[in-house]
């Protein structure tokens, strides 16, 4: 029997290209919720690359600055079809969302106010929580089999909800799996009561010096939102969103910390007010949330601030994954390594679990949301159903809501 032949390479970047661009207009829910579809689409649907390779992905991106889902989408294009599936993968994400958020930015600009979107959020929110649970409880399965993988995640979740910085708990996971692989190996007849006596504490007293190091942005005011009047050059709008691009880890609420402390308090380009819209923005559309950025170059610098804006954070991702494979290809080679990712791997699902219980206690508010969410996760278990048909339903029911109520 012929076997299959894989796709051609022009074929392969029309893969990337009509996978990325979908993402990119339909995608909402933020970082996480991205990599759970990515993983649906990548792993369970295409099969481009198993789940062990996809959470190596993850745990790598992890590591470094900048946005973790368009960094993923730009690292899966790059292993489907090269550095041509790089470009492409990272362009078509971030295009669409862009696009959107340039049309609400000319919107804000002209008539000084956001699109109401509450119904529309109140219906997508659960279906994002089910979607991210689906996915975190796929990728457990295939993780966390043995005692000090499951250990290491729970302790993990339990200090990131407590507000540990999650570079150190990356770094901290990585570390204590790496002292416990290496432990094994020299003393694989060692006392197995001594070895939990030794190690159960590690987390704890590795990671003491730093349970005030949490990431709480401060109570911002209320201002006004008219456009700013501040004189600001297109090379300084493109350089300070370098500047994040590069030094930003997680989230966009870790971009709000940075933001206003840049340009509301120190240039003064926004007001509060401004800065706390931007971030609406880049939370209730599709893709990527630092495409903030691209509404707030459109509030200081018009259209050509938008695009250097958007240009300036985005192009350190690029950069990053280029640099970074090289390395990412041999942490598996080595046996210390491997243990130091897959401590990685584990921090990661109990980062991403954290997540997930913070949207779920923001997301399920009242008895629908709840009904919305179990209903998802069930028919996401049991059908093998593309997410954007419940993340569709889930935002008709939430209009609907807002709209009889």
């Amino acid at each position: 029997m012929r076997a299959t032949e894989s796709p051609s390479p022009p074929n392969k970047l029309a893969e990337v290209a009509a996978l990325f661009l979908r993402l990119g207009f339909t995608a909402f829910g933020g970082p996480v919720a991205h990599i759970a579809m990515m993983r649906t689409e990548v792993v369970q649907r295409r099969k481009w690359i198993s789940d062990e390779r996809f959470l190596d992905l993850m745990s790598i991106i992890n590591l470094i600055p900048g946005p973790n889902s368009t960094q993923l989408a730009i690292y899966l294009g790059y292993l489907r079809a090269g550095w041509a599936g790089l470009l492409l993968a990272g362009i078509c994400f971030i295009g669409p969302a862009m696009l959107i958020v340039l049309i609400l930015a000319w919107l804000y600009v002209h008539y000084g106010a956001l699109p109401q979107a509450d119904g529309f959020l109140y219906g997508i929110k659960p279906v994002v929580v089910a979607i991210i649970a689906q996915a975190l409880w796929g990728l457990c399965r295939s993780v966390l089999k043995r005692f000090w993988p499951i250990f290491l995640a729970l302790v993990i979740l339990a200090l990131y909800i407590l507000g540990i910085n999650s570079l150190l708990l990356l770094v901290g996971g990585g570390l204590f799996l790496g002292i416990v692989r290496w432990v094994e190996r020299r003393h694989r007849k060692a006392d197995k009561e001594k070895l939990v006596s030794i190690l159960v504490p590690f987390p704890f007293l590795s990671l003491s010096g730093f349970w005030r190091t949490l990431l709480a942005s401060s109570p911002v005011q209320t201002l006004g939102a008219s456009l700013t009047t501040t004189p600001v050059s297109m090379l300084a709008i493109f350089l300070i969103f370098l500047k994040f691009g590069a030094v930003v880890y997680g989230s966009g609420y870790v971009l709000l910390a940075f933001l206003r402390t840049d340009l509301v308090q120190g240039l003064h380009w926004l007001t509060d007010r401004q800065l706390l819209d931007a971030i609406s923005i880049g939370q209730f559309t599709p893709g990527p949330v630092f495409t903030t950025a691209t509404f707030i170059g459109y509030l200081v610098g018009g259209l050509p601030g938008a695009l250097l804006a958007t240009l300036g954070i985005f192009l350190p991702s690029f950069v990053f994954i280029a640099l970074i494979h090289p390395l990412a290809s041999m942490l598996r080679s080595y046996a210390w390594t491997s243990a130091l990712l897959e401590g990685i791997n584990i921090a990661a699902l109990a980062l991403m679990g954290g997540v997930l219980f913070q949207l779920g206690l923001n997301a399920l508010v009242d008895v629908l949301t709840c009904v919305l969410a179990l209903l998802a996760l069930i028919v996401l278990l049991r059908f093998k159903i593309n997410s954007i048909w419940l993340i569709l339903g889930g935002a008709i029911i939430g209009i609907v809501y807002f709209w009889v109520r």
